[in-house]
């Protein structure tokens, strides 16, 4: 989860038309270093504790039952969403089962390429405390290969939870600055939706009118699939390809990209309030001041 201060930079800086993606990264970056100097310190301790010299004792120590789920899964080079598509279940017993052979199969397939080329030599030496142990090859590759899974693990939970705490927060933020009157829009829990919050703009004749955002960027095919699949009025995003922008223009929905080539990008939601005749006020104040006042009255 990011902080609130985090989300409300974010929200800040999408609507002044700025890239807010190194909020993101810094966090991924923070919690990333901190797990690997933890993983590091335990990988010594593990190494120096094993007194049999053929004793896996990554494995031992790594994939044993007694670590939360999540744990072992990380340690075996997957992580819980992979493991819960592949066996619809996420239970500890399936976790254990599903860490294990996969692996023995990563352990396999190192030192299958470790005996096709001889001669790639790698060692990792990892200090502690005035203590410090060597891995061979093969317990380097795995301890890599753990970390590249855990930030990629991280990435992942930082950017989804990005989208599904900033972009309704984004919303609101719009609304306030163009003052629409609360009864003109809402947040509702959609069961028919894979998402939390789906939002929606109401018109003075009663008309409601569905509103989908994404902060993703210009490549990403989810924004455009998105407006196919809840057959959206209204498209919010941070940067649009024109092949979205087409795609609106085809499906007769209204558009606003805020990091456009002009920085103002949050004025078009005006036009469209103006538009679709929802009831609003002018934005004509200093936008600093007014994205700082209202973020400080919307609770996250």
């Amino acid at each position: 989860m990011l902080t609130h201060q985090v989300i409300k930079s974010i929200v800040t800086n999408v609507i002044k038309g700025q890239d807010y993606r190194n909020e993101i990264v810094d966090r991924i970056n923070a919690v990333f270093l901190d797990f690997a100097i933890s993983f590091f310190k335990e990988v010594v301790t593990a190494k120096l504790s094993s007194k049999d010299i053929s004793e896996d004792w990554y494995r031992k120590t790594f994939l044993s039952e007694d670590l939360d789920k999540e744990k072992i899964v990380i340690h075996s080079g997957l992580n819980m969403k992979t493991v819960t598509n592949m066996y619809n279940s996420g239970t500890k017993s399936v976790c254990i089962d599903a860490a294990n052979t996969h692996y023995e199969g990563l352990s396999s397939l190192i030192n299958t390429l470790i005996e096709e080329d001889p001669e790639i030599n790698l060692s990792l030496t990892i200090k502690f405390r005035e203590v410090s142990v060597e891995l061979n090859l093969n317990e380097s590759l795995i301890v890599i290969n753990t970390l590249a899974v855990k930030r990629s693990a991280i990435r992942g939970g930082f950017w989804s939870s990005a989208g599904k705490q900033a972009e309704k927060i984004l919303m609101k933020t719009l609304c306030g600055l163009y003052q629409v009157p609360s009864q003109y829009f809402c947040q509702l829990d959609n069961p028919d939706s894979n998402r939390e919050v789906d939002f929606f703009l109401t018109t003075k004749t009663g008309a409601r009118l569905r509103c989908e955002v994404k902060l993703m960027g210009k490549g990403n095919p989810e924004s455009a699939d998105a407006i196919f699949a809840r057959e959206s009025h209204i498209f919010i995003g941070d940067k649009l390809s024109d092949k979205v922008k087409q795609q609106c223009k085809e499906l007769g929905v209204k558009w606003v990209e805020l990091r456009n080539e002009n920085g103002v990008g949050f004025q078009d939601f005006g036009t469209i309030l103006q538009d679709y005749q929802i009831p609003y006020t002018p934005f004509n104040k200093d936008l600093d001041t007014e994205l700082s006042r209202i973020l400080k009255e919307i609770s996250i």
